[in-house]
């Protein structure tokens, strides 16, 4: 089957219920492990291509009371359509877990890039920044927060480009929220405070991820989480005399407090972030169609499913997929998997 045939018949098959099942897939190795399960490398035994499939236990969502945020993720990735976010392509589940199969993005996570790096420099920082932005201005004018920005969520492509994943705490959002979530290092202070906050809480972590490309560390960082949200109520920076001041201008105007001042936040909206000093040689209609040179290519073969720039983890001898007839106490909560 052609690629072109195949993603309209993977699309058609995402609205209807005879979509995937565990058998349309050979899973290969785990790419990632988490709270409620784990990332796979699968390919498709009808194409032959790769994907990351994502596996969450539903018992530790409903036990960790995330069924409304896992629902959300779908929901929101079924959205979302834009070169620089995660491409999923459908979803299904058995007795015991949720699928979610999704593009697999062979670069890697921009944070073991920047660890390797130690600090970017500026105008490789402001590549992915910029990237990063117009994701974001994206996923805001569709009225979705996307509330977990931080290196380890952003992947690289074959080429360099950026990928937004993991959209597990992102919400749609039409005047404001209270709930908790996030990366302790990346937190707004209004969310800290349990105040209702909306979309200003991603230009605060974007101007966060921009300090943390430029510098190495995270502005507000102490062991103990409950230190690092004290810092970010005090909201105290102490910034290095390295930075420039366009750089220092842009991120004080991102990483401040007072939610009238925030930049992003503003009459202008995301405007006012494109059109800082900071980014003025960038053009934006070529970034968007990816038609920009990346900085960094990873040094990966492509379509063979390399997995080089991933860690490896220990695989899970018992997995429990595929398994069907018998008690599922939470299929309902789950209807649109």
């Amino acid at each position: 089957m052609s690629e072109t045939k195949l993603s309209k018949h993977i699309d058609k098959d995402t609205k209807t219920k005879g979509k995937y099942t565990l058998n349309d897939f050979q899973i290969l190795r785990t790419l990632g492990t988490g709270s409620f399960g784990r990332v796979h490398l699968a390919r498709s035994i009808h194409n032959g291509r790769f994907y990351a499939m994502k596996t969450l236990k539903k018992e530790r969502v409903v036990n960790m009371k995330q069924v409304e945020h896992t629902n959300d993720e779908r929901r929101m990735l079924k959205l979302a359509q834009h070169p620089f976010i995660i491409r999923m392509w459908g979803t299904f589940q058995d007795c015991h877990n949720l699928f979610m199969i999704m593009d697999y993005i062979e670069g890697g996570e921009l944070f073991s890039l920047l660890r390797k790096s130690q600090r970017f420099p500026i105008p490789v920082a402001k590549f992915y920044a910029a990237e990063v932005f117009l994701a974001i201005e994206y996923l805001h004018n569709l009225d979705i927060i996307y509330r977990d920005l931080k290196p380890e969520n952003i992947l690289l492509d074959k080429n360099g480009h950026i990928k937004l994943t993991d959209f597990g705490f992102a919400k749609e959002v039409i005047d404001v929220t209270y709930t908790l979530c996030g990366t302790p290092d990346y937190i707004a202070p209004e969310v800290v405070a349990t105040k209702p906050y909306n979309k200003s809480v991603d230009w605060w972590s974007f101007g966060i991820l921009i300090f943390e490309m430029l510098t190495g560390y995270t502005p507000f960082y102490d062991p103990t989480p409950m230190k690092t949200y004290e810092n970010i109520l005090n909201g105290t920076i102490t910034y290095p005399d390295y930075l420039p001041p366009d750089i220092l201008d842009l991120l004080q105007k991102l990483i401040v407090k007072d939610l009238t001042s925030r930049l992003g936040n503003l009459q202008n909206g995301s405007d006012d972030v494109k059109n800082h000093q900071w980014f003025k040689e960038v053009i934006w209609e070529r970034l968007l169609s990816r038609d920009i040179e990346t900085p960094y290519e990873p040094p990966i073969t492509s379509g063979i499913g390399d997995t080089s720039q991933f860690d490896r983890y220990p695989e899970d001898k018992d997995l429990d997929y595929g398994i069907s007839g018998v008690n599922d106490p939470y299929g309902s909560l789950f209807t649109d998997f």
